[in-house]
């Protein structure tokens, strides 16, 4: 089956390639609502007003240092229809990957089947972690709006100097002030 298709309809994947998204790192990541819809709240004069959706949204996205203990985050916004996180991934304590509470499932895992093992993320990755986080965000907001989805992927920038890190770092805290000029926040 696989010769019929030849990956005419696979995506290829939107991640660096031959990175590997557990390597110690910086990560500027960015995650939409489906169709880019302000499920998370609205700006006024500059500041962000969450909505219950966007509170839960919040309170996951800050909990994720707690479900991987490698990983804190350095910078996070929440915005009408997206979100923005500088997710650092520091492994250099020793900590071993630690058990999923997302999802209550270890991410170290019994013999995989191996054509999925290679295709899906690697445990402790930067996309097992967002997938966790869009997981949980989106089964306790579906209890509140059945509409809520998230767009399917999700964008990452590796950070690799000073100053890209402080212009990102800025970029977030600033977001909601420049909301009116923002790419994002048109449906």
């Amino acid at each position: 089956m696989a010769e019929k298709f030849q990956n005419k309809y696979r995506v290829p994947s939107a991640r660096l390639l031959g990175w590997d998204y557990r390597d110690d790192a910086m990560y500027f990541i960015t995650i939409c609502c489906k169709n880019r819809r302000h499920h998370f709240g609205k700006i006024e004069n500059n500041q962000m007003i969450l909505t219950e959706t966007g509170k839960l949204a919040e309170k996951y996205l800050l909990e994720i240092p707690e479900h991987f203990p490698f990983v804190r985050l350095d910078a996070a916004i929440v915005m009408p229809n997206h979100l923005h996180a500088i997710v650092v991934i520091d492994r250099g304590n020793g900590n071993d990957v630690a058990c999923n509470v997302f999802t209550d499932a270890c991410t170290g895992s019994t013999k995989p089947n191996q054509h999925m093992a290679t295709i899906s993320p690697k445990p402790g990755s930067l996309s097992t972690i967002v997938r966790s986080f869009k997981s949980a965000v989106k089964k306790d907001a579906r209890s509140i709006n059945a509409d809520f989805n998230w767009q399917s992927r999700f964008h990452d920038h590796i950070i690799r100097s000073p100053g890209s890190h402080h212009r990102i770092k800025k970029y977030i805290e600033s977001n909601p002030q420049n909301w009116d000029q923002d790419k994002f926040r048109d449906l």
